[in-house]
């Protein structure tokens, strides 16, 4: 149960030449869409961030105003 025969094993290769195959099968996008995406990114990031920020405050003035009483 679970035995492999060697002679159905790939061949090994080092290490390093391993990483730079998978390294060159990379496609990387070009500088229009990488500068969309970014854009995307930081403008998502701003407005969650003022979302949680808005959140924030109402629920620290509720939980004020519940201990003031």
């Amino acid at each position: 149960m679970g035995e492999k025969s060697s002679s159905s094993e790939a061949p090994k290769k080092s290490f390093w030449k391993g990483l730079k195959s998978e390294y060159a099968k990379i496609s990387w996008p070009d500088k229009k869409t990488l500068t969309k995406e970014t854009t995307a990114v930081i403008f998502y990031t701003a407005v969650l961030s003022l979302l949680i920020m808005a959140l924030d405050f109402i629920f620290q003035f509720g939980v004020d105003k519940l201990l003031s009483w």
